[in-house]
């Protein structure tokens, strides 16, 4: 039987807990009034970050999730971002992952969609 993923959403504002594991900022862009020091990140993984056109569209809009969802599933499908989600995929097979976002609402977000298909058993 293999191990579900620990993976966990947080904003990256909210300050970093002793059990976060690998901290992972997946925000293509950097998140406004953060400093790097206070990210306290492992690393920031951009290639798996939505396209600027889907994040336009999407604009955080509720009724737009589920749409958005599929759309970014098809984004991860592309070489660069396929192995980006690949190597998270690898980090959270041995460790806990929380993905970081600077998103307001981390359910509706690209964090979300990611965490579902990194909590999915392996394909």
């Amino acid at each position: 039987m293999t191990k579900k993923p620990d993976v966990r959403l947080r904003r990256v504002y909210d300050d970093p807990a002793d059990d976060d594991g690998i901290r992972v900022l997946v925000d293509r862009r950097w998140p406004r009034g953060v400093s790097k020091v206070r990210a306290e990140l492992d690393e920031w993984c951009t290639q798996v970050a939505p396209s600027d056109a889907l994040r336009k569209w999407y604009g955080h809009d509720p009724e737009k999730f589920e749409e958005f969802g599929s759309r970014y599933r098809t984004e991860l499908r592309e070489p660069e971002r396929a192995s980006a989600l690949r190597h998270l995929r690898l980090m959270a097979s041995h460790d806990r992952v929380t993905l970081l976002t600077a998103t307001k609402h981390l359910e509706l977000s690209q964090a979300a969609v990611l965490a579902d298909l990194l909590r999915a058993v392996s394909r």
